[in-house]
Parts: structure tokens; sequence; C-alpha cells
């Protein structure tokens, strides 16, 4: 489809600016040819199947729940993004008419499932949520069998002859809601739909169940998986603050951050069963550390030591590169910080659901940079009449808003280092108890992780 085409290259661009890394560690397994069905999970909403559809080279219809669909330019837009409407109990219960009857629904489902198989048939690729619902956390919500019986459907239309594959992919944020975080999609092998044709001559409603219980266990081997908001939490403090000294590795992948993570969740368990004392310790002096480094609105980071001749020599070199640098920061300020603004602004008023925000800011931002930008370029072009210094400018305009944000941070950073070394003058006994307390942590988390594989190779 013309408007499929034109849109993707669109959004490859505006996810490769949102974020700052999107890691896909077996690529080739995203290509896997059609009748192809993907299913992940959902902790994202509209940014899921932007992320997955982006990263293959085939286009991806997507079933979307039927809401998606209402209003002209919606219609049309879902349309054009290849979306099929999935109707559920509780949106049909918004309608106008007395309510859908359960027959009406699943006479509309019915016909869902119709254009799926057809879909599938032309060898195409259909793109599914089995949870059902977007919620950001680190879980594995239970999963419909709507995936399965779809894929066992459209393999029983050809009597199994035809292979139908369902791609099971885990989609990592490594901080959902945040401008230029990080996304790891971690591709499982495909299921052969083919391998069920036998429990579903006997059974077709158990060959669902199975299939989905065979996704499910698929997605949660690509997923950080943790079991409630208190070790979430927990995992998320750890690996946040102290992650660099638990994996060191100046070549880290966000994979590398996933197997942390998920080493840390079965951490957890484990100590649990065999070591409560050591893990609330852990827990306890976490916490408490936390809340001193907020009272004293300081980072983990601005603790981080070294000796006096690296600090001052680190602390110089950034002096001079903020020095040096801030004009051009002036400059992408300047050029930048409206279309940058807008688009938290009015994720701010539109929604309170943090699952949301993430594509709301960029679609957005799409709009406020591009309308900026063109503005921008045709007022110098008017004023300078000169096509190269006009092509500079408009070149400028990226370039120097990303160092913008560039030079921003490291602001920031040396603010914390600078405001670190005022306390360590003005509250010294504080500041040497943060360090104590950094260091007994580290020291705790070291004998723990060599407690943890110990057990582990009994």
């Amino acid at each position: 489809m013309l408007s499929y085409a034109l849109l993707k290259p669109l959004i490859q661009l505006g996810l490769r600016v949102f974020f700052r890394r999107i890691e896909v560690p077996h690529r080739k397994r995203l290509q896997t040819p059609g009748p192809l069905i993907i299913a992940a999970n959902h902790p994202n909403t509209l940014m899921d199947p932007l992320i997955v559809a982006a990263n293959r080279r085939d286009s991806v219809a997507f079933l979307a729940k039927s809401t998606f669909f209402k209003g002209p330019f919606m219609k049309w837009l879902m349309a054009q993004t290849n979306s099929i409407p999935i109707y559920r109990r509780q949106d049909a219960e918004g309608e106008d008419a007395a309510h859908v009857s359960p027959a009406e629904l699943a006479r509309r489902n019915e016909a869902t499932f119709g254009r799926s198989y057809d879909y599938l048939d032309q060898g195409g690729t259909i793109m599914i949520f089995p949870e059902g619902t977007s919620v950001t956390e680190r879980r594995l919500r239970p999963l419909k069998t709507g995936a399965a019986r779809i894929a066992l459907g459209a393999a029983a239309r050809h009597d199994f002859k035809r292979e139908v594959q369902i791609l099971p992919v885990g989609i990592n944020y490594f901080d959902p809601s945040r401008f230029r975080s990080d996304v790891l999609l971690n591709v499982a092998l495909p299921i052969q739909v083919t391998d069920f044709a036998a429990l579903y001559a006997q059974d077709p409603i158990a060959a669902a169940d199975e299939l989905t219980e065979e996704i499910r266990r698929r997605l949660e081997e690509n997923l950080v998986i943790t079991r409630d908001a208190a070790e979430d939490e927990l995992v998320q403090q750890v690996e946040r603050t102290f992650g660099e000294h638990l994996a060191p590795d100046d070549d880290e992948t966000l994979y590398d951050n996933f197997e942390l993570s998920r080493n840390l969740s079965e951490a957890i368990i484990y100590f649990e069963k065999h070591d409560p004392a050591r893990l609330q310790e852990v827990r306890e002096k976490l916490n408490e550390y936390m809340q001193e480094l907020r009272a004293l609105r300081l980072t983990d980071e601005s603790l981080e030591s070294s000796n006096k001749g690296e600090r001052w020599l680190r602390g110089a070199k950034t002096a001079l590169k903020l020095a040096l640098g801030f004009p051009v920061y002036v400059y992408g300020v300047v050029n930048n910080y409206l279309p940058y603004r807008i688009p938290s602004m009015v994720a701010q008023r539109a929604t309170k659901e943090v699952e949301f925000v993430a594509p709301i800011l960029m679609v957005t931002g799409m709009v406020t940079f591009s309308l900026a930008y063109a503005a921008q370029i045709a007022l110098v072009h008017y004023f300078v009449q000169d096509w190269r210094l006009t092509t500079l400018y408009a070149l400028s305009l990226p370039i120097t808003g990303f160092y913008a944000l560039y030079y921003w941070n490291n602001l920031q950073d040396r603010r914390q280092r600078l405001r670190v070394l005022r306390l360590f003058r003005q509250q010294r006994p504080a500041i040497e108890k943060l360090l104590r307390q950094r260091t007994s942590i580290m020291r705790l988390l070291a004998n723990a992780r060599a407690a943890y594989l110990a057990g582990n190779e009994l």
C-alpha cells in the first residue's frame, strides 16, 4: 500500500531520533517470511507496533482494538496502516446502540478472523498483542488465545500443508516514556504451527490453548519478568545505580543490560528461598542510601571516586568543553527549544497514562520539528537569498539540536559533581556517610553475587 510505504521511512526516522538505541540481537529472525503472525508483549501502546514494523522489511498488518477506528480520520489512518479491528466486550459497551449483543460481537470478530486468514493466504504478516491491553510494567499478563486461533485456522484452511509460523517478540524498554532512552527487541525462534496439527484434529480448543502456552513460554524467555512492583523497584534500583559495577564492560550492549536485569530477578528469588536476611539487608541499605541521595539532591554517578589528579584533570577538560561549546549550545537551544518543549506540554495535557506518553511525544515531535524547521529555513532563505547558506543553516538545525541536549546533560553532570565538592566542605559528615553507605552496598552486592553464582553451580 502506497501510504504505508510513504509513512514507514518517516516512522523509522522518528524512532531513530526518539530512541538513543534500538537493538535487535537476532535481526534475521525478524525477517522470517510470511505467512507469519508476530506475537509481542504490549507495554507501550502505539510505540510497540511501530518499533517492530520499522525493523521488518516486509509490510505488517496489525490487529487493533475497534476503538482506534472511530472517526473519519482514524478510520482512514488505520486503513492506510493495514490495521484490522478486533472487537472486545469492554469496547462495545460505549457504542450508541443499546449494547452490542454477544452474537453481533462474535459475528464481527468472525469477519476479523476471515480478513486475517485472507491476508495470511497472500503470504502476509500480521502483528498481534495477545495480552489484549497495554500496561507499562515488567510482567507478562495472561494471554488471549486469538493469535493461536488465527494461526491454526489459517493453517487448517490448507489442511496444514502450507506452513504458518508464529514469531514471538519480547519488547524491552529501559525507560519507556523518556526521550533518548533505549529499547531491545528480543526475537525468539519461530513456532511451526504444523506441529499442532494432530492435536487440532482431535480438539481445536486444546490446540489453541497449547499453542498459546508455547507463545507465552517463548515470550517469557525474552523478557525481563518481575513478580510485583516491589521486586521491580529493587531490580531497577540496583541495575541503574550499581549496574556498571556488577557487569563492568566497556562494550556493553542492551542485551548485556537485559541479562543483568534477568539475573537480578532470579537472584532475588534465590535469596528469598536461601538467605532472606541478606536480601532484606540489601533492600534496607539501598532504600536508605537512595533516600539520602534524594534529600541532598544528588545522584550516585556524582559520587564516583577517582584519584585527585584524575578528578582535577577531568574537571578541567569538562570545563573547557563547556566553555568552548557554549555558543553552539545557545545556537542549538534558540533554534530547537520550542519544537522540543511543545511535545512535552502536549503529552502532559493529553494523558496521565504513562503508556501513551512516548507515542504522543514522538508523533507530536515529528510535527513540531517539521513545521518549525520548514518555517525557520524559509525565513532564513528570505533574508539571505543564497541557497548555499540556507542549506548550511538547514543542516545545522538537527546537529546543534542534538549537541544542545548532549551539552545540557554534561552541564547537569558537572553541576552535580561541583555540588558534591561544595557539600563536602559544608556538610562533610553527610557526604562521608553517603560514601560509607555506597561502599557497604557495593560490598554487599559483590558478596551476594558470589554466593548466588556459587549456589547455582551446586
